[in-house]
């Protein structure tokens, strides 16, 4: 970092606004007592929460729900390194209610693997903090 890279914390809308724009992030959890990252796609809905599709009988669903976890996306241009990161802390749940599964089925975010019986697991946007860094190639 030089002395003319600006680096400052993004309030809590601010975050919110970058997480929409990109499609990729990473769940960060436990795994059999170690720490595990899992990149994944995801979307927010309209309560800030991170949306996440996957398998009924994945690892993740098994390892997640129901904790607290955390979950980052970012962008970064290493070029003008320049770039944001943004990380949300919250309790991770299987969503079970049938009318919000067929409402996330319309509007959450479509899984890039193929999934034998999707459910979907959100992540409560407890703690929403990011940074921003502004750098001179």
């Amino acid at each position: 970092m030089s002395q003319e890279d600006t680096f400052h914390e993004l309030d809590r809308q601010e975050c919110l606004r970058l997480l929409a724009k990109v499609p990729v992030g990473r769940v960060v959890y436990t795994r059999q007592a170690l720490p595990a990252v899992l990149p994944v796609n995801f979307c927010l809905d309209t309560d800030d929460s991170v949306l996440l599709r996957t398998s009924s009988d994945s690892d993740l669903v098994r390892a997640i729900d129901g904790v607290v976890v955390a979950f980052e996306a970012d962008e970064f241009d290493t070029e003008t390194r320049s770039g944001w990161s943004v990380v949300v802390t919250g309790r991770a749940t299987l969503v079970t209610d049938p009318a919000e599964h067929e409402r996330l089925s319309q509007v959450g975010p479509a899984s890039w693997m193929p999934l034998r019986s999707p459910v979907f697991v959100r992540i409560e946007s407890e703690m929403v903090t990011g940074r921003d860094l502004r750098g001179h190639a």
